[in-house]
């Protein structure tokens, strides 16, 4: 990390936290610090559960209990058990709360007005896609690699959405029957990983799986990333992470197939080291084949 980059990311800290009202004691006119006010609006209309809550926030159970009592108090939201899961608790706005949340959102929306105003309409399309792309790589900054249950309902989601992009971008489909549920215990442990990428709120972002191919090589599997999460390098990361727990598990080589449909994947493999070998599988999707050296 170079300083400069530190001192770029500090300065657009001291430039833009006046301008939103961050220094306030009031946020936004809205009676809240900010902590409270930005509670308030994640809970929000559709309400939200404790848990969902400091996740979405970072804030400690400790702080995140005091902000909740406050909202109490001032009688802006309830909390009381989830009715579809009594063991979590779900905070809801009140009436009052609901008008406090929507003169917030307005005055949210203003503050980026004024922001955005004095600027010509190249600029704001400029500072517009500079923000996402802040947006992306900070949130990016917050994901996590857990290892999760293959066979479980977290990891045959988001391999079932990774089946649904290849059955739209292979010229033949792709036929995920025996994939997904039991067809995807190889990657369970002792033998083998399977890694969900999660942000800083929980969101799912990428995900991949390692199984053993052989006594000294582990094969990389179903290896992907969600199309809002791509431009963040999460697929050259989930790569590196797999590849770590590979090696944990004692294989001394990785290998791994792929569709040259997947121009974007093969172009990562080659910048990665993986290096193109003769077909070791059966695969009928599998056009290129990779190894590389752990």
């Amino acid at each position: 990390m170079h300083d400069h980059e530190v001192a770029i990311v500090r300065r657009f800290n001291r430039t833009y936290t006046p301008r939103i009202g961050v220094l306030d004691d009031s946020f936004l006119g809205s009676g809240l610090p900010l902590a409270a006010a930005r509670l308030l609006f994640e809970i929000g209309p559709d309400g939200a559960t404790v848990l969902s809550l400091r996740h979405r926030t970072g804030l400690d159970s400790g702080y995140l209990s005091r902000l909740l009592r406050r909202l109490e108090a001032e009688h802006l939201i309830t909390v009381g058990p989830d009715p579809a899961d009594r063991r979590r608790r779900l905070c809801a706005l009140t009436a009052a709360g609901r008008r406090r949340w929507a003169k917030l959102d307005a005055r949210s929306d203003a503050v980026a007005e004024h922001l955005l105003e004095p600027l010509d309409d190249a600029q704001r399309a400029r500072l517009a896609a500079a923000l996402a792309t802040a947006d992306l790589l900070v949130r990016a900054a917050t994901v996590t690699f857990d290892p999760v249950d293959p066979t479980g309902a977290e990891a045959t989601d988001a391999m079932g959405a990774y089946f649904a992009e290849l059955d739209v971008r292979f010229p033949t489909g792709f036929d995920a029957t025996g994939a997904l549920g039991p067809g995807a215990a190889a990657m369970a442990p002792p033998s083998g990983v399977f890694l969900l990428a999660r942000d800083g709120a929980g969101a799912r972002a990428a995900c991949g799986g390692v199984q053993r191919h052989d006594e000294t090589t582990a094969e990389v599997k179903r290896m992907w990333v969600d199309p809002a999460w791509r431009g963040a390098g999460l697929g050259r990361r989930m790569l590196a992470e797999l590849e770590r727990h590979a090696a944990a598990l004692g294989y001394t080589r990785a290998v791994l197939d792929t569709n040259s449909t997947l121009t974007e994947a093969i172009a990562m493999y080659a910048a990665a080291g993986y290096r193109p070998t003769r077909r070791y599988n059966d695969n009928p999707y599998a056009q290129r084949w990779f190894t590389k050296d752990l």
